[in-house]
């Protein structure tokens, strides 16, 4: 049980989890998500065309549009009044007409937790299909997905099929990311063709007991998994009502989607940086915004309850008892 096996336990996964059948045979192997949407950018886009990337964005996702030496277009994500981010699709057009030829989206989105609906999905990909660009989709976060179904960006129309490649792995949903694996789905057979023709030194790198672990989490993790869900759900929820209660001024999203909170610390006038404060004052680390995107980070931090009610608990009681003073 090896390489060979995973392609067919990865589309089983999507079939039985989204209701969506890749074939198996266009799914390949890689060592992690990053490296697999380096190789795209590279090989399957446009050579030398920018690349759009909707901010706040995954802070690795800079870093691939550096080693691949393209130029990107930032392209807001612009918060709704359910409180939910969406994509911009007016700037997504804007930045294809300025020459982007692809966009990344991270679906649910990383720090942001949006989990993008069919329709939302496919408004993004005939914008894309119009200007003959292509939509490279992080799914990586789609095991983690609160009460609806992930929907594959690939799934939603024959156009999708031909500008979409996804990108997944057991590691966010099994907590696995150590163990270097993930998968390069594809859904044409153009972009099969072309992924066979790049040099292996290119893609290779995936561990064995990665590629096992991601095997035994699509074939026997579900129940695991669905256990582990209300629990993540319920954390969410406890965040989004204790914080704000006990820190007034703080406002925190309750995402679709990841055990990733995206906390506005703007009301408060802090002295610095959210996540720089907390560090000081209060002995909680979370991930700075600005990394995300300077021009929409600042005043933001994430935060990550994956954890334990008791630890989540006092990290909240700690983050409060250190605002207490700036709030009074």
């Amino acid at each position: 049980m090896g390489e060979d096996s995973l392609p067919r336990a990865t589309a089983d996964w999507c079939r039985q989890r989204y209701g969506w059948c890749p074939r198996p045979d266009w799914v390949r192997v890689v060592p992690d998500v990053l490296k697999g949407m380096e190789v795209v950018v590279e090989f399957l886009t446009r050579p030398e065309s920018p690349v759009a990337l909707p901010v706040p964005a995954y802070m690795p996702f800079f870093d691939v549009l550096h080693v691949t030496g393209r130029q990107r277009v930032e392209v807001p994500m612009v918060q709704q009044d359910s409180g939910r981010y969406l994509l911009d699709l007016d700037a997504l057009q804007a930045a294809f007409v300025r020459g982007a030829g692809s966009v990344i989206i991270c679906n649910p989105n990383n720090p942001l937790g949006t989990a993008f609906t069919e329709a939302e999905l496919r408004a993004i990909v005939d914008i894309a299909a119009r200007h003959g660009a292509r939509v490279i989709a992080d799914e990586i976060w789609a095991p983690v997905v609160y009460g609806s179904r992930h929907v594959a960006a690939a799934s939603v129309s024959e156009a999708a099929a031909e500008v979409v490649v996804t990108l997944v792995s057991a590691s966010k949903g099994w907590n696995l990311p150590g163990l270097m694996c993930a998968q390069v789905i594809l859904s044409n057979r153009r972009d099969a063709h072309d992924w066979d023709r790049i040099n292996m030194l290119h893609r290779m790198g995936a561990s064995t007991v990665g590629i096992r672990a991601n095997i035994a989490a699509y074939h026997h993790g579900e129940s695991w998994l669905d256990e582990l869900l209300p629990y993540l759900r319920a954390n969410r929820d406890h965040l989004a009502r204790a914080l704000p209660e006990l820190a007034p001024g703080v406002e925190v999203n309750a995402p679709d989607g990841t055990y990733l909170s995206w906390v506005d610390f703007r009301a408060l006038a802090l002295p610095s940086e959210p996540a720089e404060y907390l560090l000081s004052k209060a002995k909680v680390a979370l991930s700075p915004g600005i990394p995300f995107g300077a021009a929409v980070g600042s005043g933001f931090a994430r935060l990550n309850f994956a954890t334990t009610r008791a630890i989540l608990d006092r990290a909240i009681e700690a983050i409060a008892a250190a605002l207490r003073d700036i709030i009074d």
